[in-house]
């Protein structure tokens, strides 16, 4: 499982020319599944997620969490992290995890980070064609692999 955090000021995600979600200060996460993810990953990222001190506090010092500064998030699926481009140009997305392992396991990560952070998560829709908005702070953008952790 693999997760880039964005900060950002504001995000939205329309579909269909309807805006599904909004936040103000929070986190943009970008999610993508590959099939031999379990709930150990989603606890993972979930705990990083909620506690990464990625927030300025009084000083201007990155020091605060998401927790810490009760800030709002958006959860997006978004299956081209994975994607291979070793060969050619055209990547490949043969590492995605299919719909039916991948939907249980975005809900459940929408769902423990609720759990984690004690308020609603937004989310895109998964499979949907979004548009995402946003404005980066900082600009503030982690990746973490589950797999990979460093």
């Amino acid at each position: 499982m693999k997760i880039v955090i964005q900060r950002v000021s504001k995000a939205s995600v329309t579909i269909n020319d309807e805006k599904v979600a909004n936040i103000k200060t929070g986190l943009l996460v970008l999610l993508g599944i590959v099939t031999d993810d379990s709930q150990k990953d989603v606890d993972f990222l979930v705990r990083k997620t909620a506690n990464l001190r990625i927030f300025n506090d009084e000083n201007g010092v990155m020091n605060n969490s998401l927790k810490d500064c009760d800030g709002e998030v958006i959860v997006v699926s978004q299956f081209t992290l994975h994607a291979a481009t070793k060969k050619g140009n055209r990547p490949s997305y043969i590492k995605a995890a299919k719909p039916e392992i991948a939907i249980p396991l975005y809900e459940k990560f929408v769902s423990t980070l609720e759990i984690e952070l004690d308020k609603k998560v937004q989310t895109g829709e998964f499979g949907a064609d979004m548009k995402v908005e946003l404005l980066n702070d900082g600009p503030v953008t982690i990746i973490i692999d589950s797999k990979n952790k460093e």
